[in-house]
C-alpha cells in the first residue's frame, strides 16, 4: 500500500551539492556491499553512491509516485548498475533479505516509534552490519518547517542513542554543520518560515557548509544542526 509523502523539501534541497558531498563522504567508510536505503525519496542518496563498489543497492520508498520517478531515473542510468527499488516500508521485507548497511538518511525523524523501526531493521542486518542514521539535530531548533514536512522530532545524542536497538553497539555518534546552526537559529527565533527559499538554501550550501567543514573539525564534531549515528551489529 502506497503512502503519499507530505513533505515538499525533496526537490528544494536537490541542489545542496556541498552538503550532500560533505555528509556522504563522512559515512562512506561505513557502507558495506549490500545496501538498503529506507525512505529513499527521489533517490538522492542512491545517486551519491552510484559509483560504490557494492553487490546491490535496494531503495525502499512508501510513496509510489516517488518510486515511479526513481524507476525512470534508473532507466536513464543515474543509479548504481545493481540498483533496485521497492514500494513500501521495512515491514514488507522478507526475513531472508539481509544487508551489510541500512541507511536512514533524513528519515528516522518522520517515524513515531523510532526504536521499533530500528529494531525491525536490525533483524535484516548481516553479521557485522551497520545502521547509519542522519537526522536533524536538537529539538529546540524545531520550526514550522519541521512540522510542515512531517518531522516528529529532532535528535540529540541522548535521544538518538535511546533508539538504538538491543544487540547493536554505537560505533560513531557526532554532529555536523556547526555554522548552519546560525541559519537554523535565525529561522527558529526570527523568520519562523514554514519553507526556506531557494536563495536561503543556496546561501547555506555555498557558504555555510564549506565553513562548517572547518569549524566542525575544530569543535570535534560536537556542534551542529544535524546528527549522525552508526550502529553496528556485533553478535
Amino acid at each position: 500500500m502506497s503512502t503519499k509523502y507530505a513533505g515538499s523539501e525533496l526537490d528544494l534541497f536537490s541542489g545542496a551539492l556541498n552538503w550532500k558531498a560533505y555528509w556522504s563522504g563522512l559515512i562512506r567508510p561505513n557502507i558495506g556491499r549490500r545496501i538498503l536505503d529506507v525512505g529513499a525519496g527521489l533517490g538522492a542518496t542512491a545517486r551519491l553512491f552510484a559509483n560504490l563498489d557494492c553487490d546491490g543497492y535496494l531503495a525502499l520508498e512508501p510513496d509510489d509516485s516517488l518510486v515511479d520517478r526513481m524507476k525512470m531515473d534508473a532507466e536513464k542510468g543515474l543509479f548504481h548498475e545493481r540498483f533496485g527499488v521497492l514500494c513500501g516500508t521495512s515491514a514488507i521485507l522478507s526475513p531472508d533479505q539481509r544487508f551489510d548497511t541500512i541507511l536512514y538518511i533524513d528519515v528516522l525523524e518522520h517515524i513515531v516509534d523510532d526504536k521499533q523501526e530500528l529494531t525491525r531493521a536490525a533483524s535484516h542486518l548481516l553479521p557485522g552490519g551497520r545502521i547509519v542514521v542522519l537526522s536533524p539535530a536538537h529539538q529546540w531548533l524545531f520550526t514550522p518547517f519541521d512540522e510542515a514536512i512531517g518531522h516528529v522530532q529532532r535528535y540529540n545524542k541522548r535521544t538518538l542513542l535511546a533508539a538504538n536497538p538491543a544487540g547493536l553497539t554505537t560505533e560513531r555518534l557526532f554532529y555536523l554543520d556547526s555554522v548552519g546552526m546560525i541559519a537554523s537559529l535565525g529561522n527558529r527565533f526570527l523568520l519562523r518560515s514554514a519553507t526556506p527559499s531557494v536563495a536561503q538554501i543556496q546561501l547555506w550550501d555555498r557558504w555555510m557548509i564549506p565553513a562548517s567543514k572547518v569549524v566542525d573539525r575544530i569543535t570535534g564534531f560536537g556542534l551542529g544542526k544535524s546528527i549522525v549515528a552508526v550502529f553496528k551489529e556485533t553478535s
